[in-house]
């Protein structure tokens, strides 16, 4: 509160009057020295008390150093928001690719063994599928128009005249169905005539024609028992490689054709088609033997492996991931093919070499 009856004298500036004068605070009387000199006895006073501890009325006071503060307790330590690490998990619905396994097997399983015709069918259905999944990707990410009538029905002539024929009648269905489809691509326009019959061709040889050779083990007496060992051997070879791979995994296959496979993976596929192919050339082919097993069981896992890469350049190129999705977890018919188709004129030759072709 402000008093008007009463202001303080001013007081002259200088280093010796730093001292803040409050508002009701008197003046000092000003007394002469022994010298006859006048001074400010606020003056002596203020130099006094400085002389012996400081300023005494400045409102200065040292910087103090921040307390520490208390340690958090136990309930209330800081956690630690990073995320975990993510768990290595599978790239497909394990329970859809299994039950999409179980049905496709028993279908298999029981088209071989109630009439062989019947399994014929099965390999033609796969085939026309498959040609029909490969020709639509080939057009839709390249512009690739590979005639689709004539592979259709010269791939379920080939697999049929396989069976019929043997591998003699396979050659000429081949060789017929390639000059149909030189043929139909003849009432398009020109443009684009080279590479859309080269995918024709291509398509003929790598689904039709490499499928014929299953048809082709069934004509031996116990065909049914080494279609049985051709779809165990690969089935374990795939299991193998992705069991080892998933768990040990770490050196790279190719990279840059199938990020995810590894070499571990592929000494799994190895080790589980050996020993597979033991068992099923000592207890299910007729005149097999253990060892004859080991070689086959080695030569599948490589023609899978490779078989794989091998659609995964093809996708590769394409820019996708599946063929199709006709099968969950699974992708299409292709993607289920991939090792299979390889892999069958590899058994079928073994084979032949080992018990013949009867």
């Amino acid at each position: 509160m402000n008093d008007s009856s009463w202001q303080p004298e001013p007081v002259p500036a200088g280093p010796a009057y730093d001292a803040q004068v409050g508002p009701h605070t008197r003046p000092m009387p000003i007394v002469p020295d022994a010298a006859g000199r006048d001074f400010d006895d606020r003056e002596a006073r203020d130099r006094g008390a400085a002389a012996v501890g400081g300023p005494l009325f400045r409102a200065e006071t040292p910087p103090q150093e921040p307390m520490p503060s208390p340690p958090p307790p136990p309930s209330q330590a800081p956690q630690d928001d990073s995320p975990p690490p993510p768990k290595k998990r599978a790239g497909r619905d394990l329970r859809a690719a299994i039950g999409v396994g179980v049905g496709l097997g028993a279908v298999i399983f029981a088209s071989l063994f109630v009439v062989k015709a019947v399994f014929v069918g099965v390999i033609v259905v796969a085939v026309v599928v498959g040609l029909w999944e490969l020709t639509s990707r080939l057009q839709e990410k390249k512009g690739i128009k590979a005639p689709l009538v004539p592979l259709a029905v010269g791939g379920a002539a080939m697999v049929i005249a396989g069976y019929v024929r043997g591998a003699e009648g396979a050659w000429v269905a081949m060789a017929l169905t390639a000059l149909a489809v030189l043929v139909w691509r003849m009432t398009e326009p020109p443009e684009g005539y080279l590479k859309d019959v080269t995918a024709g061709v291509f398509a003929a040889f790598y689904v039709p024609f490499l499928a014929t050779f299953v048809a082709m083990l069934l004509t031996a007496d116990d065909g049914p028992q080494r279609v049985v060992t051709f779809l165990v051997l690969t089935v374990v070879s795939d299991t193998g490689a992705y069991a080892v791979g998933w768990r040990f995994g770490k050196t790279k296959l190719a990279p840059r054709i199938s990020p995810g496979k590894t070499r571990e993976g592929l000494f799994g596929a190895v080790a589980f088609a050996m020993a597979a192919g033991a068992l099923c050339m000592e207890f299910l082919i007729d005149g097999g033997t253990w060892w004859q097993g080991l070689l086959l069981g080695l030569a599948v896992a490589v023609s899978a492996t490779l078989g794989d890469l091998g659609e995964s350049m093809i996708k590769r190129d394409l820019g996708i991931k599946d063929m199709g999705t006709l099968l969950p977890g699974h992708g299409g018919i292709m993607d289920r093919l991939d090792s299979l188709l390889p892999t069958a004129p590899v058994v079928w030759l073994l084979l032949a070499a080992f018990v013949g072709t009867g």
